[in-house]
């Protein structure tokens, strides 16, 4: 989807949805101290101007002037999104958190419903564009949890901030002039065109650009609508995936068994190798079944991921993993859609555990830990399941209570542990 780099880590991590997985590599912002009136007042004025200075530009790009003129003649800057473009978390999430909040009976349960919900709709999307309609629900639940949480900031205002403040702001520039390419050919309002602050918007979480390039009208009314209409979101993203090279009636992969000792030095999702090599490797499904079944073939190529090493699940994918991976560069980010996308054709979880003592919790786990940490009087805002920089202090404060190691992560660990508290209180 040429998004921004994903960071493993990030704030996404924290569930706040795949608008947070749009963070760029940076350094932590340091506020010292409060800007004054005069400061303030100098940053709007330059942000006037070189609001100004890009008007050719956008001219040049096919944005019409008196469209430029309409679309700027009110806007003023918001500095909170150059705040999120610099900031880097200290927060290091494993994979076993990311996954076990993405991918949780909650999410699955929801699924299932849409899935029944549109069916008719993602039967003909299906038919349209080869791509399973568990896989399209799959990317719509990870990217807003099926259109809850889209974001909220007016992409002009955050588009033209980022296009004159911070880094890559020729990129932005880009996704500044494309929102006005869309607004000016009516597809959409400026009141419907807002989402993450760094510009994806809709069901599915499409950039401008994106939207540009390969938003549809699949129902028919004339308008390429991801906002409103979940019939152009979700042939949207089945398009999308075809154009970045979906295999109809391939499987993006599945979790596999190795031999003891077998080393996966040097081995990844880019390094993909015929299925025959695998099988003379000794490498099986993790049912213990061969891995050449239904369309594959022993010339089927690909790559062997562990993302957590050898001692956790590992797993060969194909092309398609490729296909979802293109829509947010992170295998992490691919592993949670193909997972959820089996998990909705009613697969279970992996065979084999990942390697940690402190398991991931799900959403109303987090939930639960949450509100545990309110009843101590913590001021954590809402229990909402979003582990933010509030919630890890205040559970690094709790662990070093019980005597636990104080990482900040609402795992199993704590939350077994706030639960004994609690059972041993209402026994006394």
């Amino acid at each position: 989807m040429q998004r921004l780099a994903f960071v493993l880590g990030s704030v996404f991590l924290a569930m706040t949805q795949a608008n947070a997985e749009l963070i760029i590599n940076g350094q932590p912002v340091t506020v010292t101290s409060t800007p004054s009136a005069n400061q303030v007042l100098t940053s709007q004025n330059n942000f006037q101007q070189c609001i100004a200075n890009l008007r050719n530009q956008a001219v040049t790009s096919g944005v019409s002037g008196s469209s430029y003129d309409r679309y700027t003649q009110n806007l003023v800057p918001d500095y909170s999104v150059i705040e999120k473009l610099n900031y880097q978390p200290e927060f290091s999430t494993p994979i076993w958190d990311y996954l076990s909040g993405l991918v949780d009976e909650e999410r699955v349960q929801l699924g299932r419903q849409k899935l029944a919900q549109h069916r008719e709709v993602l039967n003909r999307v299906a038919a349209a564009y080869g791509v399973p309609a568990e896989t399209v629900v799959a990317v719509w639940g990870v990217e807003s949890n099926f259109g809850d949480i889209s974001g909220s900031y007016p992409l002009l205002q955050a588009l033209g901030t980022l296009s004159c403040e911070g880094r890559r702001q020729s990129y932005f520039r880009g996704e500044f002039f494309t929102t006005m390419r869309i607004l000016q050919r009516g597809d959409l309002t400026e009141q419907q065109m807002k989402g993450s602050w760094a510009g994806a918007f809709g069901h599915t979480q499409f950039m401008p650009s994106t939207y540009e390039e390969l938003a549809v009208d699949f129902d028919g009314d004339g308008r390429r609508d991801l906002v409103s209409s979940t019939t152009d979101a979700l042939a949207s993203t089945a398009n999308f995936l075809k154009k970045r090279g979906w295999q109809t009636g391939m499987p993006w992969g599945f979790e596999v068994k190795i031999p003891e000792g077998m080393s996966i030095a040097g081995e990844s999702r880019r390094n993909k190798k015929a299925l025959s090599n695998w099988v003379s490797q000794g490498v099986v499904r993790a049912d213990g079944t061969p891995l050449i079944q239904g369309n594959l073939t022993e010339s089927s190529t690909a790559g062997l991921m562990a993302p957590a090493g050898a001692n956790g699940p590992v797993f060969l994918v194909f092309k398609n993993f490729d296909a979802i991976y293109s829509y947010n560069a992170a295998e992490s980010y691919a592993l949670a859609i193909a997972h959820l996308s089996d998990r909705l054709q009613g697969q279970g979880g992996f065979s084999k555990a990942w390697p940690t003592d402190d398991p991931g919790t799900s959403r109303a786990e987090r939930r639960e830990i949450q509100q545990f940490l309110l009843n101590k009087g913590y001021a954590i805002g809402a229990a909402d399941g979003l582990i933010g920089d509030k919630t890890r202090q205040a559970i690094r404060q709790e662990q070093t209570r019980l005597g636990l190691s104080p990482t900040g992560r609402a795992g199993q660990q704590i939350l077994n542990a706030f639960r004994s508290e609690n059972a041993k209180k209402m026994m006394q």
